[in-house]
């Protein structure tokens, strides 16, 4: 698994640094699930932004306009209905096999974390591409994933063109 420390290498410093679990708690009640613990140390250090000009990543603590539990909720919403559910592989929620929304991105991508079929299993991302049926998953751990997207490897959402010098992020507003 990657580690926080290389992704802030690429990355930079991030500032928001969150401590309080009550948020992650919180959602993680309603929807069931325990979110990997990687995607919560990143979400955590770096809070809701933009990677790149181009994906969108989301902190879960209520008073932020920009809530991962909104939009999660939003998500689950959207790729239930019977139109959008034939684009994805398995259902979207939070049931061994599923597909958790987590990030989205400007190109049209959505990032799910897929629920792991067994409680030791590691969880992976699939990435959709909005504008087709198609789909892949990555047998990568998020954090993994993270840091190959800021190396600008092809994991599905393309980088480079948007962050020819190095990998930056800003704020939500």
């Amino acid at each position: 698994m990657a580690t926080l420390s290389e992704i802030q290498a690429l990355l930079g410093e991030p500032r928001f640094n969150w401590s309080d679990p009550a948020p992650w708690i919180e959602l993680e009640r309603e929807l069931g699930i325990e979110f990997p613990s990687d995607f919560r140390e990143i979400v955590d250090a770096y809070g809701s932004i933009s990677v790149n000009g181009q994906l969108y990543l989301k902190h879960p603590a209520g008073h932020l306009l920009h809530s991962l539990g909104k939009n999660v909720r939003e998500d689950l919403e959207f790729w239930r209905e019977e139109d959008m559910a034939e684009f994805l592989p398995s259902p979207v929620g939070a049931n061994p096999g599923e597909l958790m929304p987590v990030a989205s991105a400007t190109t049209g991508e959505w990032v799910f974390l897929r629920v792991p079929d067994e409680p030791s299993s590691p969880w992976r991302v699939l990435v959709q591409e909005l504008d087709s049926p198609a789909h892949t998953l990555h047998e990568m751990t998020f954090s993994e994933w993270l840091l190959a997207y800021l190396r600008g490897e092809d994991v599905t959402v393309c980088s480079r063109n948007v962050a020819p010098d190095r990998p930056f992020f800003e704020f939500l507003p």
